[in-house]
């Protein structure tokens, strides 16, 4: 079953918290925001997000308060930074006296957190808020897949209303150019045969039947691809397939109901390209 590009999902236990938010986005991109003694290990937590989601941006937060966390100052590191403020208050000739508040804000290059953690639990815990956010995208992307069903059969039913619109059109549109090559002639003959030959060749470029024909298939595969569980590249190459067919049907017929029906059914299709932009 296709997920949902968006989610939140979390899990928490023996003072490790972890959050994942997923957004819609069209390449993998993953941002973690974790403990500096964690940093050797963000690695292991990317390879468990790429083994399963393809696309997507996904914030990830993780949190650890272990047991009486001792903090650590490193005075080497805090004399640096606050010798390196003091030469460019002098330089630039800057006001103010520098204080605890100006060191503050590069609290975490100096201050180092001392917990006790295990590793295996943190990734543990790690999982399973990638499980709860899958969770939730499985259950968004069931109600994707059911809109996205109820539109293409509206475009389906759309395009059965256009094939019978063409039947009635093909006649019509042939005895037009009869008429407009009777204009043209005028007291000049021409061989019937060569003029009923010519209308016909006229009123085939203007036949859209091909054109419904491919908008079936490509209907029929899409709904095929509902039912994957990594479809929405594929469902957005689609979408563009089933665009191209229906500009083509307008362009070619001037019949006003083709035309208007052509509008409503390029509605359609946007609403169809807007849902499938949240599917993975």
């Amino acid at each position: 079953m296709a997920q949902s590009m968006t989610g939140f999902g979390s899990a928490e236990k023996a003072g490790c918290r972890v959050e994942i938010r997923s957004l819609n986005q069209r390449f993998l991109d993953i941002y973690i925001k974790a403990p500096s003694f964690l940093s050797q290990h963000e690695i292991a937590f990317r390879n468990v997000l790429k083994e399963r989601f393809n696309r997507g941006k996904f914030d990830i937060t993780i949190s650890i308060t272990g047991e009486a966390a001792d903090l650590k100052v490193n005075s080497v590191v805090a004399g640096r930074i606050f010798n390196a403020l003091m030469a460019l208050q002098e330089e630039f000739r800057m006001p103010g006296a520098l204080d605890i508040n100006s060191m503050a804000y590069f609290h975490d290059k100096f201050i180092e957190t001392d917990v006790s953690f295990d590793i295996e639990e943190v990734q543990g815990v790690f999982r399973e808020a990638v499980e709860s956010l899958q969770g939730m995208r499985s259950r968004e992307g069931q109600l994707l897949t059911g809109e996205l069903a109820r539109l293409m059969d509206s475009l389906e039913a759309m395009n059965r209303e256009m094939k019978d619109l063409t039947v009635k059109a093909m006649p019509e549109a042939g005895a037009r150019l009869q008429e407009k090559l009777n204009a043209l002639l005028g007291n000049n003959e021409l061989d019937p045969a060569r003029m009923q030959q010519e209308v016909a060749l006229l009123a085939s470029k203007a036949d859209i039947s091909e054109e419904t024909a491919r908008l079936d298939c490509h209907i029929q595969h899409f709904r095929e691809l509902l039912g994957s569980d990594i479809a929405g590249r594929k469902l957005d190459f689609l979408v563009q397939e089933l665009n191209r067919e229906v500009n083509t049907m307008s362009s070619k017929s001037a019949d006003y109901g083709i035309s208007r029906l052509a509008v409503d059914m390029k509605t359609e299709i946007e609403r169809i390209r807007e849902q499938v932009q949240n599917l993975q």
